[in-house]
């Protein structure tokens, strides 16, 4: 699948740091509360860097914002490529690749860890994360289990954030691993695997001998890729095509809605655990970014 995220950072110091990751009380009566505007999402991880910067701060260390969304264009694509246009432009992403890796070697943070001694750097990553890994732990609907120390500045302004730590750490952790079963659900399911090979015979067709889009994707953006980017994007205009026209497309888009919804059934509770208290934390939020000065301002 074609995953091309950056990671936002507050955390550029996260990057570091193996120790970095990012919780349920009982649901509260009344209708589940609205999903938030991207507006507020923004607000709540903007806030989140604030009280980082200034747990940071009070430790002797600097850590500067990043933008949520650096590289605006960066999208995700699990089933196969299917905006015709943002293929015409981008291919498979090596050009997104680029730019999140620029955008990776500019940081001020990288740069400031960079320039510290190593016990420097080491507690300066002691300070983000935390000394031990004694905190908050939940096993992933993946099976995977995460947990990370309550005493480092990231939990800490979880923590004043969203109002007990636990439950958040909870509540993104599950929500947010969801999104990976989700995918792999649809890739397994009978439905789009039947898809497939009509997608590879229509890309056949088109001079591109692949039997799956992680094949076709595979030979531009691993390591031994040799294609140009003429090709690479000339490939991803065809596999969007081919999405379109074989059905694939509809396919992992139905398959998609039908799981989230049936995830989203079996985990109803920590869905409306982290809503609640996403919604509890946008007044904190935007009084905190009122009131408080960027410590690197």
């Amino acid at each position: 699948m074609l995953r091309l995220r950056t990671v936002p950072a507050v955390v550029a110091l996260c990057l570091a740091s193996a120790a970095c990751s990012h919780s349920a009380a009982p649901s509260s009566a009344g209708p589940a509360p609205r999903a938030l505007t991207a507006v507020e999402t923004t607000l709540l991880y903007d806030a989140e860097q604030r009280l980082v910067q200034r747990c940071m701060a009070a430790q002797g260390f600097r850590v500067w914002p990043v933008a949520r969304h650096p590289v605006p264009d960066d999208r995700s694509f699990p089933y196969a490529v299917d905006d015709v246009a943002w293929a015409r432009r981008h291919g498979y992403g090596s050009d997104i690749r680029e730019a999140v890796e620029r955008v990776r070697t500019t940081d001020p943070n990288r740069r400031y860890l960079a320039g510290l001694s190593a016990r420097r750097r080491a507690a300066a990553l002691t300070a983000l994360d935390g000394p031990d890994r004694e905190g908050p732990k939940v096993t992933l609907p993946s099976g995977a289990v995460t947990g990370r120390s309550s005493r480092g500045c990231t939990s800490a302004a979880e923590n004043r954030l969203y109002g007990d730590l636990d439950d958040w750490f909870r509540a993104e952790n599950v929500t947010d691993d969801l999104t990976a079963v989700r995918v792999q659900r649809v890739l397994s399911d009978p439905a789009y695997r039947t898809a497939v090979p009509r997608w590879a015979a229509c890309m056949h067709r088109r001079g591109h001998p692949y039997a799956t889009p992680a094949a076709g994707r595979a030979a531009f953006t691993e390591a031994a890729a040799a294609g140009t980017r003429e090709e690479e994007k000339a490939t991803a205009v065809a596999e969007a095509r081919c999405a379109t026209a074989t059905g694939l497309s509809a396919t992992a888009h139905r398959l998609d809605g039908h799981y989230g919804a049936v995830l989203r059934r079996q985990y109803h509770a920590v869905f409306e655990d982290r809503l609640r208290m996403e919604h509890e934390a946008l007044p904190r939020a935007r009084s905190l970014l009122r009131t408080t000065p960027s410590p690197t301002e």
